[in-house]
């Protein structure tokens, strides 16, 4: 049973808020790095290593926070998450060293791991499956509008009030969301395997609630965890590293481990990622679309502020405002993206978006070899606000588009590991597409702008590839079922009231 309308109303609140703290966070951190390197007479490498940590840890984390959440109610589970989030940011605030600083961002992504996948979640649980869009794409434009406020908000209360106070930030919006998380009843922010969604595909219903779906895989989540941290991490340092060799065995051993982790969850009962989940075609295409998209689009933007800084001579303000279309067109075509969605269909949509993210990717190339731009005149100012126009559009679009795809193609007590899945993703993406943008420059990032973005042009159009071969919109209520064929009785949860003891 679905929850009344004004307790959706909170759930979206929080589920939009916690989404907002993480964005805002991490872009605000980003302009603050250099104030907080000064203030603690702190290494290059030690503050890279408070994102770096973070980042590690929440990649590490993220599917089985999810796990935790389809167990014991992600409406729980999200507000340990935004109350850990906030207590290290309050100790990141007034850490006396850099040491602190590394050790306390390392528990605030593990905090962020935890709330992350619940803010999907709580959707997945309180709205029906073939409602999800307008919610998903909702919360899709506000994390745009965080990414694009974070630098600007975190710059100005740098300048005036220090490093400290953008840690600070934060706490205000933590403390909202898990009010509103708090004022939701138990039953709505938890996995309702009553409803005909959840329960189509396994004709025992609830029956298997309490035997089967409840063990959390703790070998199988080791496994993800060390695989995706090695991964990551070698991913992050690649383009950083004097020594190529010691990255590369990461990815090797992380290679290894993923070997290691899938014939585990072929052969254990109840598996952290069940294989039938995975190979869902309403789950895995999406997946593929996404980790395409996000490394494509900051696998350009990453030589491109180089280009506008170092090449262009911009400085770090005006080099912010050029960038204001593509912030502004993603917040845009996440809405509008779902209502062509509930239209034409998620391909419809899709495939538009990446046709976008090419396109913007291949213009930006342009701008690379000084063809039709000028330094500060308004041909090179326009061009270069078409080229973010269009990936921000297309990223807009395929995002909002794809996480639903995500979420309603999971069963409702699978949706936690889906909203894992998807957010781990998000994560690798990014790292991957910088670290072949500067594998493919070899120089400097500006400098090999075009080489770099004719790189991410080609891996958008891989994912292309995949977003051809994409389902249309599914069926009304019966979307989810196919996941929950896939998962079958193991797909049972427990409500949220079954976690307590």
């Amino acid at each position: 049973m679905n929850p009344p309308r004004h307790h959706r109303g909170l759930v979206l609140a929080a589920s939009i808020t916690g989404a907002v703290l993480v964005a805002v966070d991490g872009t605000a951190l980003t302009v603050a790095r250099p104030a907080l390197q000064h203030d603690l007479h702190a290494s290059v490498a030690a503050v890279q290593w408070a994102s770096t940590g973070y980042l590690v840890t929440v990649a590490a984390l993220l599917v089985f926070a999810g796990r935790l959440g389809d167990r014991y109610g992600h409406r729980r589970v999200f507000a340990l998450g935004v109350t850990g989030f906030a207590a290290a940011s309050l100790g990141i605030a007034v850490a006396p060293g850099i040491g602190w600083v590394v050790a306390l961002r390392v528990l605030q992504g593990a905090a962020g791991a935890l709330l992350q996948p619940a803010t999907l979640g709580m959707l997945r649980a309180a709205w029906p499956a073939d409602r999800l869009a307008g919610p998903i794409a909702i919360r899709t434009a506000a994390i745009g509008l965080a990414a694009a406020a974070g630098p600007l908000v975190g710059g100005a209360l740098t300048a005036h009030l220090g490093w400290r106070s953008v840690f600070l930030l934060g706490l205000l919006p933590a403390a909202a969301a898990l009010l509103a998380a708090l004022a939701v009843p138990a039953g709505a922010g938890s996995p309702d395997t009553r409803s005909p969604a959840a329960g189509r595909g396994n004709r025992h219903g609830s029956e298997h609630d309490g035997r089967h779906g409840s063990g959390l895989d703790l070998p199988g989540a080791a496994l993800l965890a060390l695989a995706l941290a090695l991964l990551v991490q070698s991913l992050v340092t690649l383009p950083d590293t004097g020594r190529p060799a010691v990255p590369l065995l990461g990815l090797t051993a992380a290679g290894v481990l993923a070997l290691v982790l899938v014939r585990h969850e072929r052969r254990t009962a109840d598996p952290l990622l069940p294989p039938a989940l995975l190979r869902s075609t309403a789950v895995a295409p999406p997946l593929v679309v996404l980790l395409a998209a996000s490394a494509a689009l900051q696998g350009t933007l990453f030589p491109a502020t180089y280009y506008l800084q170092d090449v262009l001579g911009l400085d770090p303000l005006r080099s912010a405002l050029r960038a204001v279309p593509l912030a502004v067109t993603m917040i845009l075509a996440a809405p509008g993206s779902a209502w062509l969605a509930k239209r034409h269909g998620e391909r419809a949509v899709v495939l538009p978006g990446m046709a976008l993210i090419t396109t913007g990717a291949l213009l930006t190339a342009l701008l690379g070899t000084g063809t039709g731009t000028g330094t500060g005149t308004g041909t090179g100012t326009l061009a270069i606000g078409g080229c973010f126009a269009l990936l921000g559009t297309g990223f807009g679009a395929v995002m909002a588009t794809a996480t639903t795809m995500v979420v309603r193609g999971a069963a409702a007590a699978r949706a936690g590991v889906a909203g894992g899945l998807q957010q781990t993703v998000l994560n690798i993406g990014p790292a991957l597409g910088i670290a072949l943008a500067t594998a493919a420059g070899r120089t400097d990032p500006g400098a090999a702008l075009a080489p770099s973005a004719l790189t991410m042009a080609a891996v958008v159009g891989a994912g292309t590839l995949v977003a051809a071969r994409l389902t249309g919109r599914a069926a009304g209520p019966t979307a989810g079922g196919a996941a929950d064929r896939a998962a079958g009785p193991a797909s049972g949860a427990r409500p949220e009231s079954a976690g307590r003891r």
